[in-house]
């Protein structure tokens, strides 16, 4: 996302998400939807990402074409910032990171999801967003779509310095450097020596909790959210009873992000179920509205995994978003295998997207600084490899 200072951002008020805040001829959700699907189609044939999906709310007074599609939105966007506060773990800074315009109508969709309510050619929303994220992949995987990679590199401020191919013409298509890979060494695990480790999963937006409780409390407002839903299992299942009361860290990745997703624990790979769903956006304020149940609605994929100095069970679960093609596991496939802290297991396809660890209650003791963050709540940046926690249970000191 592209960011702003917070002294600049605290400038105007943060708009807080609701189905009346759109102009009155944009309340229909059916203007929305049909707002994305030239978006969409837009991306396929313009080069420059910040006039189709990728305009940010902060500059959509620069962007006319955004104007004919949703009248007055950019009398909002002038009223309002619309994003998200974040702190820079490397530095303490808050920062606020100005939401595109896709994850904005797509939260306008959300409130009426769930419900009959047909629009567009008579679509329900959850048909509407599917069809959208499909269509995007099919664009982004195209050759044609190199083009675009040049302004999505400007618009997000991406640094190619630390890719393993810095050479932008080298990629196939968007997709393939959507899903770039870094240069060895570019992500070193902290405090890799310490047996009790555990890392980052991913470069994100970070939030962690002790205690699935603290996680409802404060972060996953959804009515619906419990560890059996988000594992697509029965309540009374083996898997529900494993994880009752367990700690709980949400990794958000933005579209700018690298979109490799890393182990956070030294262990072996176990299996993988595959749970079909929705592609609602997974943007906070979507996660915090309490009548969104994002991350047990969209698709995801659990990876459960043992590890190696408790042998006790960690779920890791890639959950898909709004306009992401799909969850794709590399080293995470490999069952039976063993892996390290920092080992990559997978990567997502075009979007922004979310991985959710479940560890064991007593299992780790999350760093005071993110448990801090997390309370206020506020998410923290961090990269793949930096320091999560440490074992907080007899077996792993």
């Amino acid at each position: 996302m592209s960011h702003i200072s917070a002294t600049v951002a605290e400038t105007k008020p943060i708009e807080t998400v609701r189905p009346g805040n759109l102009p009155d001829s944009a309340q229909d959700p059916g203007v929305a939807a049909g707002a994305l699907e030239k978006m969409v189609e837009h991306s396929a044939d313009h080069e420059d990402v910040k006039n189709t999906i990728h305009a940010p709310m902060h500059l959509l007074h620069n962007i006319p074409f955004v104007h004919k599609l949703v009248p007055g939105l950019e009398q909002l966007a002038s009223e309002y910032h619309v994003g998200n506060f974040v702190i820079v773990r490397s530095t303490g800074e808050r920062i606020f990171e100005s939401m595109p315009i896709y994850p904005r109508l797509g939260m306008h969709l959300l409130f009426y999801g769930g419900t009959q309510v047909k629009m567009l050619h008579n679509r329900s929303v959850e048909t509407i967003l599917k069809d959208l994220s499909v269509r995007q992949g099919k664009i982004y995987d195209s050759p044609e779509s190199v083009k675009s990679i040049p302004s999505f590199i400007q618009t997000y401020s991406i640094g190619t310095d630390e890719l393993e191919e810095p050479d932008i013409t080298k990629y196939k298509c968007f997709n393939d450097f959507f899903y770039r890979k870094l240069k060895p060494g570019s992500r070193p695990v902290k405090n890799a020596e310490d047996p009790s480790g555990f890392c980052s999963a991913a470069d994100c937006r970070l939030t962690v909790f002790p205690t699935v409780d603290l996680a409802k409390g404060l972060w996953i407002k959804g009515s619906n959210f419990t560890i059996a839903t988000l594992l697509g299992v029965e309540p009374d299942s083996e898997q529900a009873r494993t994880f009752e009361g367990a700690s709980v860290a949400v990794f958000r990745l933005a579209p700018q992000d690298y979109h490799r997703f890393h182990s956070p624990i030294d262990g072996v790979i176990g299996d993988i179920a595959e749970i079909g769903g929705e592609y609602y956006t997974v943007n906070p304020q979507a996660v915090n509205e309490p009548g969104f149940d994002v991350f047990t609605a969209n698709k995801r994929a659990v990876l459960y995994m043992t590890h190696a100095l408790s042998n006790r069970p960690v779920a890791f679960v890639a959950i898909g978003a709004m306009l992401v093609g799909s969850i794709r596991w590399t080293a995470g496939a490999q069952k039976g295998a063993s892996v390290r802290r920092g080992d990559e297991l997978g990567y997502f396809a075009y979007g922004g997207s979310t991985v959710v660890v479940l560890f064991p209650k007593g299992l780790v003791q999350f760093d005071e600084d993110l448990v801090r963050n997390s309370a206020v709540p506020i998410e923290t940046l961090v990269k793949v490899g930096d320091s999560l926690g440490r074992g907080a249970d007899a077996g792993v000191h």
